[in-house]
């Protein structure tokens, strides 16, 4: 190796001393195929170019937005990668961020001087709905595919411009702030074909037919233990469907939890199910998923 080539090599301790990142997190990196060395010595340490720690600066400023390790290594592996885009978009993204940081801090600040202020504008919907504005521009055929028409994605959005307490509701329940629940639908949207494509295969194979007896099967007999081992093997297969369904897809912190909070507790939700399929069923659902739930965890 020509000596000016060396000048540019790094050992992984080095890189490790660069950017705070632990050597066996590196080595790690190298294991799952996300960020392999440039070259290995004869006697196996880790080299690393420019290039390669170009790469590690996009996996950070990823990570930095809450991406996760297998999202990160999609994006950097799909041939239509644009480094120049990605820098301008997670710039976007971090502004965002920053913005809603310094918004917190100030309220902070109010609440440590000991003033009494109840400040709820970190889940203002008027970013979600700019950034949905953002994405109709810069992903038409992303749009296209997924809605039909630009046409249809405007009319999508009008109804969801009169629900802003759901909005708000869902941000507060599921993400930590607004900027977190825009993230997730960000990446939701981006993925927004790939769902559909999904649908329409579980649909073709059967899975929505399967759900719906499921369902029937479930509320046959609201008599039973909601915990019994008859119930929890229908539960268990409807989260198989519903998780293979939305599996890449950003649904929330605590999706089951809200999920089951609504069997429970919404009055619309309630009777709804109650109509459908007799008094109690809405809870019998709740109890069934809550036990389920609880017991995947422990």
């Amino acid at each position: 190796m020509d000596r000016r080539e060396w000048n540019h090599i790094k050992t992984v301790k080095q890189v490790s001393e660069l950017t705070g990142i632990s050597v066996r997190t590196l080595q790690y990196y190298d294991e799952i195929g996300l960020l392999a060395p440039t070259k290995l010595t004869d006697s196996g340490y880790r080299l690393y170019d420019d290039a390669a720690l170009g790469t590690l600066q996009q996996i950070l400023f990823f990570k930095e937005l809450d991406f996760s390790l297998k999202e990160i290594k999609a994006i950097i592996e799909n041939p239509a990668f644009d480094k120049t885009e990605a820098y301008k978009q997670q710039k976007q993204l971090l502004e965002t961020k920053r913005k809603r940081l310094d918004k917190m801090i100030r309220l902070l600040g109010k609440l440590e001087k000991g003033e009494t202020c109840m400040s709820f504008e970190e889940f203002d919907t008027k970013e979600y709905f700019d950034m949905l504005s953002e994405f109709r521009k810069e992903h038409e055929d992303a749009v296209i595919k997924s809605f039909g028409s630009m046409e249809a994605f405007d009319d999508w959005v009008s109804k969801w411009k009169g629900k802003e307490s759901f909005l708000v509701d869902a941000a507060k329940k599921n993400y930590d702030s607004m900027e977190d629940f825009i993230s997730a639908m960000r990446k939701n949207l981006e993925h927004m074909p790939e769902l559909m494509e999904k649908g329409q295969k579980l649909k073709e194979d059967g899975g929505l037919q399967r759900n719906k007896e499921l369902t029937e099967a479930l509320v046959s007999d609201l008599t039973r233990d909601p915990g019994s081992e008859e119930v929890q093997a229908i539960i268990k297969e409807c989260v198989e469907i519903t998780e293979k369904l939305y599996e890449g897809m950003e649904m929330g912190k605590n999706f089951w939890e809200n999920m089951i909070d609504g069997y429970l507790h919404e009055k619309l939700l309630i009777d709804t199910m109650d109509k459908n399929y007799g008094k109690g069923a809405s809870e019998f659902i709740g109890r069934a998923y809550q036990y389920f739930i609880q017991n995947r965890k422990a």
